[in-house]
């Protein structure tokens, strides 16, 4: 069968979502509050995903696959207008609420974040960070108290703490000096993180390892050392998958490369394991390795 292409398709398919160029555009501006010194911000998102996003389609005609919103009891599909919320107290029982209540129930988006606390940076786990935005100063005359809040933070190492709604949602925020500038992060509430005392599989308590291999670990530590510098890790199945689909749009033949076979993991000592890593990068043989397939470096 010859290949297909999307001008066979027709209006059918679409080229691959590209996602918007969103982060010149503040996506909310208010006033940072404390004490009587207000602020005026803009925020502009400082993150951005390169996620290869796909459709689904039918093979034999190319045509969208369309999903539907259809009763589990009649099969026919339900106008939205007849749809409510409900939130499952039982199996089979539900609480109700219609799209008015739910939306009078969301908070309001805030003008303001009322700074509570003043934290030590060091004292917040980044387990508590959500998604960050660069804080810019609205006007001109905001410029003196921004300056000044940045470079009080900075000199006595502490991140302000307070909250916001935007989207109709309340966040936790932390706002902290970043490169020369602030940058508030919104942050997940201290019931959202999981305790380590929920895990049973985590240790109930430490153990001190042998002294020799203590040493070792922290030798080989140092040797693998290094300054962070996040360019160096890319998502390699993010940029594999582009050059595929690239390719693939220019009608090029793809040919599978055999990957080389997964090493059999050979069962040796601890400290065995130690010497020899030791003994590598002392050799020389040091390589800084590539993030993992399909591991982005904002996981890492």
């Amino acid at each position: 069968m010859p290949r297909r292409t999307s001008q066979d398709y027709g209006r059918f398919v679409r080229p691959p979502r590209r996602e918007p160029n969103d982060h010149a555009t503040p996506g909310w501006s208010g006033t940072i509050s404390f004490g009587l010194v207000n602020v005026p911000v803009k925020a502009f998102t400082a993150v951005r995903d390169h996620d290869v996003h796909f459709h689904q389609l039918d093979k034999k005609t190319g045509a969208r696959i369309r999903y539907e919103k259809v009763s589990a009891k009649s099969g026919r599909e339900v106008d939205a207008d007849d749809i409510e919320m409900g939130f499952e107290i039982t199996e089979g029982r539900h609480v109700t609420f219609d799209k008015t209540e739910l939306e009078a129930l969301r908070p309001k988006s805030t003008k303001a974040i009322e700074v509570t606390d003043f934290v030590a940076l060091a004292d917040v786990d980044p387990i508590y960070y959500e998604r960050t935005y660069w804080l810019a100063p609205d006007g001109d005359a905001a410029g003196r108290a921004y300056h000044l809040l940045r470079a009080a933070m900075e000199d006595t190492e502490r991140v302000a703490i307070g909250t916001v709604a935007m989207r109709n949602k309340e966040y936790l925020t932390a706002i902290r000096p970043l490169d020369g500038v602030l940058a508030m992060s919104t942050m997940r509430f201290a019931d959202e993180v999981v305790p380590r005392k929920d895990i049973k599989e985590l240790p109930s308590r430490k153990s001190n390892p042998a002294p020799k291999d203590m040493q070792m670990a922290k030798q080989l530590i140092e040797s693998l050392a290094g300054d962070w510098d996040p360019k160096q890790y890319h998502d390699t199945y993010a940029e594999e998958l582009k050059a595929r689909i690239k390719a693939k749009d220019k009608g090029k033949d793809v040919v599978e490369a055999d990957d080389d076979a997964e090493p059999t993991a050979e069962v040796i000592d601890l400290s065995e394991a130690l010497q020899r890593s030791l003994d590598s990068a002392k050799g020389g043989s040091r390589k800084r390795r590539p993030a993992a397939k399909g591991r982005s470096s904002k996981s890492a």
